[in-house]
């Protein structure tokens, strides 16, 4: 049922979804911002400290898979609400934890509610909407992950700032609760309620191997770094690695499988899902190193290091918004060329972040960087999913934020491999693979304009 058959409902579904995205992603960044509080406050060590960001994204990319699944046997608004009601939970026992141990559990809790809500968010799009609307949504899409991007860091520096009522970093946790509940209240008017497809069954040994590879998988990756790379995260890697290739394996004899046949079944969606993961590999970590540089290596504080961003966000902004018009100029050539930009702007911000005077060139490539990510965020969801067929659409909403999560996170874990505290190695980084997403971008065109021309032979 689309909105356009129940039009006095129809135009809160987009506000509860988008609501849905922000507060998984502000989740992300505002504890970036309040983990050294809650070292301090909780006596928490730099490992524990770094498990309450890991736990978050750990559960959050572990879950997407087998969610998307759920969605289809259970229904998509039934999993969206079941996602909201566990990451409430989460939210406000992570808030009132008494100790490091119980807020990494309900960072974990909380992760696992933002997984179940993401691929039941693109999956109701593209019940919900005509396509001639989608991709006006997916700009909105982008938007919203640009605005929680920029509201996470700065409203998180201002609440630790203030110290609303003496909660500290507990008051940062709970600013997504009052968007969640409102989301969870309006629910009733998103459509999807019932099973999309009543002989859809969970196939346990499935939901086993794509747990645990992406597990073994993250969590080195996420916490190798701090720790030295020692051969333990080599070891869980290497594991995650033949776990997932198994899981591919499996998938293909499995009765039930867990991922659609059709998901991956042409090579422009194969691609697709690894442009977003090699584009995300350029992404988080471009924003943690400007932060980390900004307070370890030029001595801002929080506040300051956030405001960094506004620039960044604000473009991601209008880039979203306006992506459907970049679309339309440029057709097909619009993911390989935003990338391109968004990867040459590590040129004039490794030469002026920090330098007295030429402020202005860093906010203008950031807010041009800014754009570029977002064009290509709003563009990238819709032009993959697009060529989908309609039974294997939320097996393939499962598989783009997993690989959105692992990428984020092995872009960062690379970062620091890479460069360290030094800027122009990390900026060097970003250049590399982003232009790498930009030719993959352009490659995956080529083919898809190759196979168009094929089927006009005569």
């Amino acid at each position: 049922m689309t909105v356009e058959s129940r039009p006095a409902l129809g135009r809160l579904v987009l506000p509860v979804l988008l609501s849905g995205v922000f507060v998984q992603l502000i989740s992300v960044t505002v504890m970036q911002i309040a983990v050294p509080a809650v070292s301090n406050e909780l006596a928490a060590g730099s490992g524990a400290g770094r498990l309450v960001l890991a736990g978050y994204t750990l559960s959050y990319a572990c879950t997407l898979i087998t969610a998307a699944r759920l969605g289809d046997r259970y229904g998509y608004r039934r999993i969206f609400v079941l996602g909201l009601v566990v990451f409430l939970a989460g939210a406000v026992t992570g808030a009132a934890a008494p100790n490091v141990a119980v807020l990494i559990g309900a960072r974990l809790v909380q992760g696992l509610g933002s997984g179940l809500m993401a691929p039941q968010i693109l999956s109701i799009i593209q019940i919900a909407f005509p396509p001639g609307r989608r991709a006006r949504v997916m700009s909105a899409y982008g938007g919203t992950m640009a605005i929680a991007s920029l509201a996470g860091p700065l409203l998180g520096g201002v609440v630790l700032d203030a110290d609303v009522y003496g909660l500290g970093w507990r008051a940062a946790m709970l600013l997504a609760v009052p968007v969640a509940v409102a989301a969870l209240v309006l629910s009733p008017v998103l459509p999807g309620g019932a099973a999309a497809d009543t002989e859809t069954r969970i196939d346990p040994a499935g939901v086993a191997l794509s747990l645990a590879g992406l597990a073994l998988l993250v969590l080195p990756l996420t916490l190798g770094q701090d720790a030295g790379w020692p051969p333990w995260a080599g070891a869980m890697g290497l594991t995650g690695l033949a776990l997932l290739a198994v899981f591919a394996w499996y998938q293909r004899r499995a009765r039930n499988p867990l991922v659609h046949p059709a998901a991956l079944a042409t090579r422009a969606t194969r691609r697709g899902v690894a442009l977003v993961l090699l584009f995300n590999a350029g992404v988080p970590s471009f924003t943690l190193v400007l932060s980390l540089y900004a307070q370890q290596v030029l001595g801002r504080d929080a506040l300051a290091a956030a405001l960094l961003m506004v620039p960044f966000a604000g473009g991601a902004l209008v880039g979203s918004l306006g992506a459907g018009r970049v679309r339309r100029r440029l057709g097909k050539a619009a993911l390989t060329i935003s990338a391109l930009v968004f990867g040459l702007i590590a040129i004039p911000v490794a030469v002026t972040l920090g330098e007295p005077g030429r402020e202005w060139a860093l906010w203008a490539s950031l807010v041009l960087g800014g754009m570029a990510f977002g064009v290509f965020t709003a563009q990238v969801f819709t032009e993959v999913l697009s060529g989908v067929p309609e039974a294997a659409v939320s097996s393939v909403s499962g598989l783009l934020p997993t690989a959105q999560q692992i990428g984020g996170t092995l872009g960062v874990a690379m970062i620091g491999v890479v460069s360290g505290n030094d800027l122009t190695k990390a900026m060097a980084y970003q250049l590399v693979i982003l232009l790498l997403a930009a030719l993959l971008a352009d490659r995956r065109d080529a083919g898809r304009r190759t196979a168009r021309e094929a089927t006009l032979l005569p």
